[in-house]
């Protein structure tokens, strides 16, 4: 009896998977409120019932879509921003920043679709969608700022500040795999969004060990 059931529930993610990747591909021609369920389940090959069993509706599955395409990040995001915490104040923190630029390039090469749902429908027309996009993003500026938080150059600042400067570290990450979208299919027009994008984090990195010299 569990074989079976380990079966079927196999197929069944399996099923949950190919509704997601066909919308994903769908949705590189449309919005996701001008996505049909219909139009997802014949790309797959199943019945419009079937599409029930696993999203409630195409708001669901679009929210499903942004977990999937935001959430591996936040383990990388996490692991690189803990490996540079030691030398992020010095030498500019170049590790950091240089690190964090390839991490957003490589994430751009390797899921060119998803960063392309994300940055369109972070402005919308399905409510549900862009608040699950936000929730992500806030998400990240959360655990940006608790690494920051245990850094040196961290003592004095308010919890208020913090947070601030870890929104515009997410923000600026955001901006920049979307500049390297618009320069897909041309390297030299990538590698200078990227040396614009380090250029702007060392400004990031300026202002944050001044910052209490006004404070």
């Amino acid at each position: 009896m569990s074989h079976t059931l380990g079966i079927r529930q196999a197929q069944k993610q399996k099923t949950r998977q190919a509704l997601l990747d066909a919308a994903l591909q769908l949705l590189e021609e449309q919005s996701l409120s001008s996505l049909g369920l219909r139009e997802v389940t014949r790309a797959v090959g199943v019945a419009p019932t079937a599409f029930y069993r696993h999203f409630r509706d195409t708001a669901d599955l679009g929210v499903a879509l942004v977990e999937e395409a935001l959430g591996s990040l936040h383990t990388a995001l996490t692991a690189l921003l803990s490996a540079t915490g030691d030398s992020a104040g010095e030498d500019d923190g170049e590790e950091r920043i240089a690190a964090t630029v390839d991490l957003i390039a490589a994430y751009v090469r390797t899921h060119p679709a998803h960063v392309r749902f994300i940055a369109r429908e972070k402005h919308g027309g399905v409510q549900a969608v862009r608040a699950a996009i936000g929730g992500q993003l806030a998400l990240f500026a959360q655990e940006v700022k608790d690494q920051f938080a245990r850094e040196p150059e961290a003592a004095g600042w308010a919890e208020d500040d913090l947070l601030m400067l870890a929104g515009m570290y997410v923000d600026h990450m955001v901006m920049t795999a979307s500049a390297l979208m618009e320069a897909e299919g041309d390297p030299g027009a990538a590698e200078r969004v990227a040396a614009t994008a380090r250029r702007q984090l060392r400004l990031v990195g300026l202002g944050r060990r001044h910052w209490l010299d006004e404070h």
